[in-house]
């Protein structure tokens, strides 16, 4: 059975207030860009993209529309999706980590894009010549050339040229490589590089930044002065403010430039809103000069601007009124740029191309802007199409739980294996574990809420605790899984206590006995009426998937809606005090709530969520909605949190 869009409608339904769903199933999934995703796989098959520069060759192009399909993937757990990336990805990764046609000796900063979708099938996968690969182009980038103030050139044809475009380019990939394989001082360079764009391409009257910075003051097209292109390209801002929220996802949270990133998105947002078209809700190819003759309103630079302003918001790091504009922007973009032919959607009004100087000599006036032709399912726009479209689908939800902190414990499940680096990594049940093993899907379904992750590396105490509102326990280790396995203790169990009473919502995910400790754990889940059971259940012979179903009905008070759960290899759980049964199958208790002092806690007898049973890119049936739970759970534990 091919996926369509049938689990993603219940993924929105279960995120959208209950006033809302009044009709279960009656709801729909944000159409545009499900159905542009699904355009996508049936125009470019295999991941064969036809450029306009360099079709089917390595490039940004192709990059910005995978970067569309994460999204969706994130968004909608289509593993057709990913599906389409790796296989993307794979006509230019040999088996060493070689890239078939990347120009090392032209030093593009555009080149270096399609990195992050190499990133992404390795933090999936695993497989060490996608980290090869992620390596070389790292690598690259220490002899990119630089400005005397040490911002990247463009390309080395471009000399002392910093362009909005390589914002984008290179720093979401940089960043994303600098947290998988631990090089923390990258991200200072990082911050340098943006805020220089921030500090010298921003013009101070509109708030806009420039296309073009030439350092040196040399070239035509650059002002004597200041060494600025003339206009605000639409597009070159919407890279700008797309790789500012995509850099924040992995810049350390204790990072000194953090806030003046935050700022820079700040001050770039503020200038998105005042330049869109209160007519239209669009955007202008040239954004401040909306009633000169031949401007027009341009695809991909609104669809970035929704984007990053939605994301933002999101994400926290915007206020709330910027949801606003996004939403008119989004809407405004079906009317002016959707079409539909033969039942495929299709984006109109994407700008080929746009750059500065070169042969042909590009001036970067407003008649040189105005002049360059738009396309039909340009890649760049449909890529931005997808990332709009995959945080809109999002926004229904994402104030719900702004404010709020969600820990994934790190201590009692502290697993580690080596990256392809050879460096010692945290996995297992862990928010930036993208493989089977990780909770990177359940992480998602929390951010739809605009909850903040983040992992503890310690022993509980009253004081950790209490910087968050949700703390999640998964499969307490064995020797077996660890070698120095952190037992669960008195002091721990007495915080955890503590932090409950005042609030707190714990959710337990156990796990079978041959996986997961018990007797020290129990210890701490009995205080809440709940002594996991230290048996194997549900064991599953081959893939005879029906041995591991669970039907989870609607209306437990937790899962608003009814879901097929697969729950291979479990245990079950005996319960006293104030914990209720909300799942009983076969005469165990599967799932239970308990209600202490102002807090709650929650239990189920296998972590069941985490990316393998989630993402379906894997050969799990379809019946099962791992992701839509998730969802549900999600947003249960948000509605409880204080």
């Amino acid at each position: 059975m091919k996926w369509s869009c049938t689990t993603a409608l219940l993924a929105v339904a279960v995120i959208v207030p209950t006033a809302l769903a009044s009709a279960e199933g009656a709801l729909v999934i944000d159409q545009p860009s499900a159905k542009m995703a699904a355009a996508v796989l049936q125009q470019w098959p295999n991941g064969v993209v036809s450029t306009e520069n360099h079709p089917g060759e390595w490039g940004y192009e192709e990059g910005i529309l995978l970067d569309g399909m994460a999204a969706q993937w994130h968004a909608t757990a289509n593993g057709d999706d990913f599906r389409y990336i790796k296989a993307a990805v794979d006509k230019y990764i040999g088996g060493d980590g070689s890239i078939k046609g990347f120009h090392a000796d032209q030093h593009s900063l555009d080149e270096i894009e399609l990195g992050r979708s190499v990133l992404l099938v390795y933090r999936v996968t695993q497989q060490p010549r996608y980290y090869k690969a992620a390596k070389f182009l790292h690598d690259q980038l220490a002899q990119q050339p630089r400005t005397a103030s040490g911002g990247y050139w463009h390309k080395q044809i471009y000399p002392n040229q910093i362009w909005l475009d390589g914002a984008y380019m290179a720093e979401p990939f940089r960043a994303q490589y600098a947290q998988v394989f631990q090089q923390p001082d990258d991200f200072n360079d990082i911050a340098r590089q943006l805020l220089l764009m921030d500090q010298h391409m921003r013009d101070a009257r509109t708030g806009l930044l420039r296309h073009g910075w030439d350092e040196s003051k040399q070239m035509k097209w650059a002002d004597p002065k200041t060494g600025l292109s003339p206009e605000a390209w639409g597009r070159a801002m919407g890279w700008y403010a797309m790789a500012l929220v995509e850099v924040l996802d992995y810049f350390p949270e204790g990072h000194p430039d953090r806030p003046e990133l935050i700022r820079a998105l700040n001050r770039t947002a503020k200038a998105i809103v005042a330049y869109q078209d209160k007519k239209t809700g669009l955007w202008y190819q040239v954004l401040d000069k909306p009633r000169e003759k031949g401007n027009f309103t341009e695809a991909s630079a609104s669809s970035m601007f929704v984007y990053a302003l939605a994301k933002g918001v999101r994400m926290g790091y915007l206020p709330q009124a910027d949801l606003a504009p996004a939403k008119r922007g989004w809407t405004a973009i079906q009317a002016a740029f959707v079409t539909e032919s033969g039942g495929q959607t299709a984006l109109k009004g994407t700008v080929k191309v746009g750059g500065l100087g070169g042969t042909p000599y590009r001036s970067g006036t407003f008649d040189y802007y105005i002049n360059e032709k738009t396309i039909v399912n340009d890649p760049k726009g449909v890529g931005a199409f997808l990332l709009a479209g995959s945080e809109i689908a999002q926004t229904a939800t994402e104030s719900l739980g702004q404010g709020k902190t969600v820990l994934v414990d790190a201590w009692f499940n502290s697993q580690t294996r080596k990256n392809a680096a050879g460096q010692t990594e945290l996995f297992h049940y862990k928010w930036d574990d993208e493989s089977n093993s990780g909770f990177a899907f359940l992480g998602r379904a929390f951010q739809r809420f605009g909850v903040r992750l983040a992992t503890l590396k310690t022993a509980p105490t009253v004081a950790g605790l209490s910087k968050a509102q949700i703390y999640i326990m998964a499969s307490p280790d064995i020797p077996a899984k660890n070698p120095h396995p952190n037992y669960m203790d008195q002091p721990s169990g007495e915080a955890i206590d503590a932090w409950v009473k005042a609030g707190g919502v714990l959710i337990l995910f156990q796990n079978d006995k041959n996986n997961s400790e018990f007797d020290h754990f129990n210890t701490m889940s009995e205080r809440f009426g709940m002594h996991f059971n230290a048996v194997l259940r549900n064991t599953v012979d081959n893939n005879n998937w029906p041995q591991g179903t669970i039907m989870i009905p609607k209306g437990t008070g937790v899962f608003a809606y009814p879901h097929q759960a697969y729950l291979k290899e479990i245990s079950t759980i005996t319960l006293s005090g104030p914990a209720k049964s909300i799942l009983t199958d076969k005469g165990d208790v599967l799932l239970a709530v308990a209600k202490v002092g102002k807090g709650t806690v929650f239990a189920i007898t296998d972590p069941w969520i985490y990316n393998e049973y989630v993402d379906r890119r894997n050969k799990l049936p379809l019946e099962f909605d791992g992701f839509d739970a998730s969802i549900d759970l999600a947003g249960w534990a948000v509605r409880q949190a204080r």
